[in-house]
């Protein structure tokens, strides 16, 4: 009996070994469903703060008059500093206001002007070009990204990507045409040059912001971020606010109703600026420029029942297309080198880093990261 035992132990071993590997593999992937799904969910709650934020703004300016995109800025960057900046004053440490200050208070003052300037550049073009073309050009931001991701950052894509890319920009180019075919209003300007050119030099700037508050919120930290754009955001709108539109906020017929409306601008501004880096953190800046997308197709549904827009079946054939793309693209993983400063040898392939020097090129060992962002595991990366 002992010796009988003795050799079915082994095979019992097996047999209840065999079941694991598929147990962990069916797990692995209800995992990553289940972050397909908050993805996007995540994304399409952004898209509705922007829908929000157009819609006050169309309010703003159609019904009223009040053409101030700085001043409804600058009372994002004032909620902004009243919370997080207020946070980073009271914190100890490192991570206090002042101490944040002296390491690198240059490098959030540039990035604070990149992002003052991206929003009103995008606004003011509305004046001079027509929707289609902002909407065309404004996905501008996403190519910027992927670039700056690549070089900056050190991401790296799979053929998957790029063909989520390219069916994200698809549905968009086919909203756009049914824009024109049932005759939405354009908005025509005079100088409509001049219109194509604020929107791609805001998309520029949208995508530089972008991939620095992605660095940023995954390496220090969000309230960080936030509380330096609410500092000096706060501090160089006020300024351009006070030169350029301080005779135009004199112009505005000031009651209840505007000042509602300019509530409900800056409550969903606030939003998004809060609300992105936690997206951000768990995707990326690629992935929530592409979720984006869809913010045109939310204010066309607004419109249907606020602004009598014309309803055309290709708006929900160019959703569903956005949509697909936006699955392809975060259906599979990025992987991100470790060490940025073997950047250069990145293109190098077949020898592995060592301590010692080698007489062959020099590769980076690269960890490949899931929707979870496993690499929030490795050590943070400190500015200096």
């Amino acid at each position: 009996m002992a010796s009988s035992t003795g050799a079915l132990c082994p095979a019992l071993e097996k047999s209840s070994m065999l079941p694991l590997p598929s147990l962990t593999m069916a797990g692995s992937w209800h995992r990553a469903y289940r972050e397909l799904l908050v993805t996007l969910a995540l994304g399409q709650v952004l898209s509705l703060l922007i829908c929000g934020i157009g819609l006050t703004s169309k309010y703003l300016a159609d019904d009223y008059h009040a053409n101030t995109p700085v001043f409804q800025s600058f009372l994002n960057y004032i909620l902004l500093f009243l919370v997080y900046t207020t946070t980073l004053a009271v914190r100890q440490g490192e991570e206090n206001l002042l101490a944040i200050l002296k390491r690198r208070w240059w490098k959030y003052m540039i990035l604070g002007l990149i992002d003052i300037e991206a929003n009103y550049l995008v606004i003011k073009a509305y004046q001079y070009t027509t929707l289609t073309s902002v909407q065309l050009l404004d996905c501008f931001t996403i190519p910027v990204v992927l670039l700056l991701s690549w070089f900056f950052l050190l991401v790296r894509y799979k053929a998957v990507h790029f063909v989520g890319v390219g069916v994200c920009l698809l549905g968009i180019g086919l909203m756009v045409g049914t824009d024109v075919l049932v005759g939405r209003q354009q908005g025509l300007g005079d100088h409509k040059l001049l219109g194509d050119l604020l929107v791609l030099g805001g998309a520029t700037l949208y995508g530089i912001s972008n991939v620095c508050e992605e660095f940023i919120v995954k390496n220090l930290s969000r309230v960080e971020f936030l509380g330096m754009m609410g500092l000096f955001g706060s501090f160089f709108s006020g300024i351009q606010l006070a030169i350029m539109e301080h005779k135009e906020l004199l112009r505005v017929p000031w009651d209840w109703q505007i000042g509602l409306l300019y509530i409900g601008f800056s409550a969903c501004m606030f939003g998004l600026y809060s609300f992105m880096p936690v997206v951000i953190k768990r995707s990326s800046a690629t992935s929530v420029n592409l979720s984006l997308l869809t913010a045109d197709l939310y204010s066309l549904f607004c419109g249907l029942l606020l602004f009598q827009y014309k309803f055309s079946g290709l708006y929900l054939l160019s959703f569903i297309i956005i949509v697909l793309g936006l699955v392809l693209y975060t259906s599979s993983s990025t992987y991100v080198a470790q060490d940025p400063r073997i950047y250069k040898q990145f293109r190098n392939a077949g020898h592995p880093i060592t301590d010692t020097p080698t007489l062959g090129p020099l590769e980076p060992s690269v960890t490949y990261t899931s929707l979870r962002q496993e690499i929030e595991e490795e050590p943070r990366i400190r500015v200096a």
